[in-house]
């Protein structure tokens, strides 16, 4: 139980920084530039419109949640689950150390480093989210632990592909004469095979949500007059292409997991 005290401490703390650097970044802000300035000094066609990035509040909200769950849970609970959720506190705490890392290394320019440490990042909460499966899960335990790790996964999905793109504009890739419009319609199709197989893999409507969060930022920013203002038409295309596409997939999801729940109830019955 001792052990078990020491992880629920370290995982608050390393929350308490992960918070308190994103905050101090655009409070301060963190050398003298905030991370919205920084992004806007890149531009590049996959950047959603600003209010995209509001979905930071919830992440660390839900994430606050996970914290809370771990000081909360029942020892029963934990018993059954104690090696799974020490791994994943693991993963947590690992995450947060590259956030912080990629939030310093943005702040201070160095754009490639960044861009390294948010892949890394992705890498910690795909293991982090994968973990998860290996769980049995009751009702708030699905809300306090798989839905934080689902909406910041899928989150950061997105951000890697944007730290890419950024870093490319930084080092001034020409695309090999491709024009960018082609490149951006690309990375967007290329996101949506990838998201979309991962909703189907760990049947995560959750995850598809941000996803078409993040894809609905990118159109608005497009569409928008102090955005793209149409400038694009095929990126316009592609990304409602792109959107149709997700929301089949939650409805598919959605009717799969009524279906399922019904089942249940019959046999109950």
């Amino acid at each position: 139980m001792r052990k078990t005290g020491r992880q629920n401490v370290t995982v608050a703390m390393f929350f308490l920084v992960m918070i308190t650097i994103n905050a101090l970044a655009n409070v301060l802000p963190i050398n003298g530039v905030t991370t919205g300035q920084i992004s806007d000094a890149l531009p590049n066609l996959f950047v959603p419109a600003p209010i995209t990035f509001s979905i930071w509040g919830l992440i660390y909200l839900l994430l606050f949640g996970y914290v809370l769950y771990n000081f909360i849970i029942h020892e029963d609970d934990r018993e059954n689950k104690q090696m799974e959720l020490a791994k994943l506190a693991r993963y947590f705490c690992i995450s947060s150390i590259l956030n912080v890392s990629w939030i310093l290394c943005w702040h201070y320019g160095l754009i490639l480093w960044s861009t390294v440490l948010m892949l890394f990042l992705l890498a910690s909460l795909i293991l982090a989210r994968f973990s998860i499966e290996k769980m049995l899960l009751r009702g708030r335990e699905k809300l306090l632990i798989r839905l934080p790790f689902s909406v910041y996964l899928a989150w950061i999905s997105v951000a890697a592909i944007a730290s890419v793109t950024a870093s490319l504009v930084h080092v001034g890739w020409g695309g090999w004469g491709i024009a960018p419009e082609v490149w951006t319609s690309t990375t967007l199709i290329l996101g949506l095979l990838v998201g979309g197989l991962t909703m189907l893999s760990l049947q995560d409507g959750a995850y598809g949500l941000v996803l078409i969060w993040a894809y609905g930022g990118i159109l608005l920013k497009h569409l928008a007059p102090e955005g793209f203002a149409r400038e694009y038409p095929g990126i316009i295309f592609t990304l409602s292409i792109c959107l149709l596409a997700l929301i089949l997939l939650e409805v598919h999801l959605a009717r799969k997991k009524a279906g399922s729940d019904f089942e249940k109830i019959a046999v109950r019955v």
